[in-house]
Parts: C-alpha cells; sequence; structure tokens
C-alpha cells in the first residue's frame, strides 16, 4: 500500500468512526440511566464551591449539560419525586405530604418509568426513586409506585446498623429529621449507597443488549451524614466557612418564610461547622458512586448509546438564613443540581442559564427517546436547550410548599433574574429578590415602592400558573 492509500484508508475510518456512532444513535433505542442524589444542594464543585468535591459530577458535566437554574416544585423528598415521575405539578397531584400515593389521587396516570415499559423498555429501579422515609425504611418499598417497574432492588447496609454509633446534636427529633453523622469504619461497597451502586451496574450489565431505563436512587446526603471516615478527613472543621450574613437582614423575612424555629436549632458555631463538613463528606462519598455508574457506562460500551441524568430532589439549607434542610422557598432549598448527558447533542459539555423545572424531565425524556408523552403533562420539553444552551426562552421556575400551621401555601416564581414568593397569596407576607444585584436573598425588596411594577407582574406571573 502506497503511503497516500494508507493516509486516505486512515481518513476514510476517522469518518466512519463517527458516522457509525450516529448510526448506533438512529438504529437503537436510546437507554436511560436515571440518578437521583437525596437532599444534594448545588454547594458543589461544578456549581462554583472551592471546597466541595464532586468529581465525578463534574465529569458527568463535560459529557453533557449543566443546568444552572434547575427548580424543584416542592422542597421535599415524596412531593417533589411524584412531581418529577409523574410530570404533573403538586397541586395537580394533591401530594403535600410524605404519606400520600399519588395512586389514590390520579390513579390511571402513565409514570415515566412506565411509559417507557409500555414501549418495550426494561424498567428498573435500585434505591430511592419514589419517597422512602430515610433512614427508616431503607431496605424496604417505602413508598414506592409497582406499576412503575418491571424489577425493583433495595438494597441495605452497615449504615443502618450502625446508627446507634451517630453523633446527633438535635436527639428530639427523628433521625430523618435530624443533625446527625457517623464517619464509618469500612468500604464505600458496604453502605447503601455502594450497593445501590453495584445493584445498578448488575442490571446495566445483564440487560446491555435491550433497551433499559435504570433509575439508581441513592439516599445520602441525607441525613443522618453517614460515609467512610476517609471521606470526613477532606473536610476538616478549619476548611469549613459559615454564611456571612447581615443579622439585619432575618428583619425583612415574613415569618411564614422560616421552617427552622429557633433560628439555626440553636446550634453554635462549631456545632453548625460540624454538621456542614458532614454534610460535604456524605455528598463526596455519593459522587463516588456516581462515579462507578459512568466508569460501568464505558466499560460496556454504552456511552454512545445511552442519556444519563443526575439529580437531586430538592436544594438544601446549611444554616443560610438560619435554616437547615429545606421547606422553605428561598434560593437554597428550591435550586437543584440538573445533569444531562445526551449523546449526539451539539450543546454537550456546556452550560445553560436558562430557567427549567424538574417537571421538564418527564417530556424531555420522552421527546429525546422519540416516545410520544401524554397530553396533560405540565412540564416542557427542554431538549432544545441540550443543542443550544442560548436559546430564546422565558419560562419562569416554579416551586411551592405548604405551612401546616394553616394550612397555608407559599408560592414563588423564579425568572433569570427575580425571586418572587407569596405566603397565602400575600397575606401572610411576600418577599422579591433581584439575583442580579442580591443573588444570596439578604434584600427583601417587596412592598417597596420602586419595585411595585415589577412585583406586580411577577405576582401575575404566578397566579397565571397557579390558576388564582
Amino acid at each position: 500500500m502506497t503511503l497516500k492509500a494508507g493516509f486516505q484508508l486512515l481518513v476514510l475510518i476517522g469518518f466512519l468512526g463517527p458516522l457509525k456512532a450516529q448510526e448506533t444513535r438512529e438504529t437503537k433505542k436510546m437507554n436511560v440511566l436515571f440518578i437521583a442524589s437525596d437532599d444534594l444542594n448545588n454547594g458543589i464543585s461544578g456549581y462554583g464551591h472551592d471546597l466541595v468535591k464532586t468529581p465525578n459530577l463534574d465529569r458527568l458535566a463535560k459529557m453533557g449539560m449543566q443546568f444552572n437554574k434547575a427548580y424543584c416544585q416542592y422542597p421535599q423528598c415524596s412531593q417533589s419525586r411524584v412531581s418529577i415521575m409523574t410530570g404533573l405539578r403538586p397541586d395537580t397531584t394533591q401530594v403535600f405530604d410524605l404519606k400520600t400515593d399519588f395512586r389514590d389521587i390520579i390513579p390511571t396516570v402513565t409514570t415515566l418509568p412506565e411509559l417507557f415499559m409500555e414501549n418495550g423498555y426494561f424498567s428498573a429501579r435500585v434505591g430511592k426513586i419514589y419517597h422512602y422515609g430515610v433512614p427508616g425504611d431503607i431496605g424496604t418499598n417505602g413508598l414506592d409506585d409497582a406499576k412503575s417497574w418491571n424489577q425493583v432492588i433495595n438494597p441495605i447496609g452497615r449504615d443502618k446498623w450502625e446508627e446507634d454509633k451517630l453523633i446527633n446534636l438535635t436527639p428530639n427529633r427523628g433521625l430523618g429529621s435530624s443533625l446527625s453523622w457517623l464517619a464509618a469504619e469500612g468500604t464505600d461497597a458496604e453502605q447503601t449507597d455502594g450497593m445501590v451502586a453495584d445493584e445498578a451496574i448488575r442490571l446495566m450489565v445483564e440487560n446491555k443488549d435491550k433497551p433499559f431505563f435504570i433509575g439508581a436512587g441513592f439516599y445520602r446526603p441525607h441525613c443522618p451524614y453517614i460515609a467512610p471516615k476517609k471521606y470526613f478527613d477532606m473536610y476538616p472543621l478549619d476548611s469549613i466557612v459559615l454564611p456571612d450574613e447581615p443579622e439585619d437582614h432575618f428583619n425583612d423575612i415574613p415569618q411564614a418564610a422560616f421552617w427552622t424555629n429557633p433560628l439555626y436549632w440553636g446550634l453554635d458555631e462549631k456545632e453548625r461547622k460540624q454538621v456542614i463538613s458532614a454534610y460535604y463528606a456524605s455528598a463526596t462519598f455519593m459522587d463516588a458512586q456516581v462515579g462507578k455508574l459512568l466508569d460501568a457506562l464505558e466499560d460496556l460500551g454504552l456511552v454512545e448509546n445511552t442519556i444519563v441524568v443526575f439529580w437531586s430532589d430538592h436544594g438544601y439549607h446549611l444554616s443560610e438564613h438560619g435554616q437547615w434542610k429545606k421547606q422553605s422557598l428561598f434560593e437554597e432549598s428550591a435550586r437543584v443540581p440538573l445533569l444531562i448527558s445526551a449523546p449526539g447533542k451539539e450543546g454537550n459539555g456546556k452550560v445553560c442559564e436558562r430557567v427549567v423545572e424538574l417537571v421538564d424531565l418527564y417530556p424531555t425524556l420522552a421527546a429525546l427517546c422519540g416516545l410520544e408523552s401524554p397530553e396533560y403533562l405540565q412540564g416542557r420539553d427542554i431538549s432544545a436547550l441540550l443543542k443550544n444552551p442560548d436559546k430564546t426562552w422565558d419560562h419562569g421556575g416554579y416551586t411551592q410548599v405548604r405551612r401546616n400551621s394553616g394550612p397555608y401555601m407559599g408560592r414563588a416564581v423564579r425568572t433569570e433574574r427575580w425571586r418572587y414568593i407569596e405566603w397565602d397569596g400575600g397575606e401572610k407576607g411576600a418577599q422579591l429578590y433581584d439575583h442580579d444585584h442580591d443573588p444570596r436573598e439578604y434584600n427583601n425588596l417587596a412592598g417597596h415602592p420602586e419595585y411595585q411594577e415589577i412585583q406586580n407582574n411577577l405576582k401575575k406571573q404566578l397566579n397565571a400558573k397557579f390558576g388564582k
């Protein structure tokens, strides 16, 4: 073979390689690996946190797209997860607590994995996709939906058996709502989340030659914050920085906005740092399990034919505004990390600043896989943003939470610049924040005459979405 002919052959091989990958995507059904984290906020490395190490989520972001303004529909586990899986908002599902089974309200709804199953996919869940009480329901079906899956697996690891070793700063609260942690002995694989990763990989191996929708639901960093000791060693207390907040910013916040009472649950600065350190360790441990899944996709040759979605069910307070955990409508509670890797999309490796919602995942995944969505879905197909993250986009993010003391509802709309919140239709207060100048939401502009027109417009937008 002449040198020229050899060069032409190499060029042809180089051309056919991408062509073959494109053919694979077009002729085979796309798999879906649906990865959930429990209670993960945006304080991770890919979203600009200098300390928290989540290298595998960073890796996934480079494979796909990172959404910087993604919002949950309800900042609590079951309510949010039901919304994601049905494609419906909480006002439609009528799930406002941790006990209601959505099938009792909307029995004929077709869930996201059910749609895939109806279209010939193997549908399976490992761990927490629908609601579980953590840690009490670990190892059980929790509040799962049997119609959604061909197979379910409920791992249970040593974290469940070592709860007597926990350090607990809030002993009067249930473990699922406590500030407690354990720097555990042993390996990742002995922990429930390590088992979730291993079982999900086993399902991928067994079903690699058929289309699959596999949900891998990790339990961390949900409390109690449990991870092998090596992850705690990454976050010594002297590295933890507490929120530097103006004390007077509490004065203009409606009382309804606070879920944590008293502020900080009375913890001093050292105790707050201990909690935050443990949360970070738990998040990094969870990230390592995501890495196992990504490695398996590569080893199995499934990267080019698998859509990977990573999401958290809501955000999480680490003492901002004096709050812990979720159930607020501040940015820290309503905003979530969202990563989507869709092979063949031009926008892969980029960041999208458009406002999207978790309720958008259902129609988006259906569209990416060529499936016909139910007409009643209330989210939007955001697949166009995966190709062009700068596409013109004027949709808001809507989050709500119920205060049982009334009961009454708080509702929020987030645009690219503004967050507007009303409690009980404004009767119990309102909040308006300008994220261009106040991203930490310290200066409530609601009621200021110079912002009245903006507030009125956002109120109309909020009312139009919620049918008021």
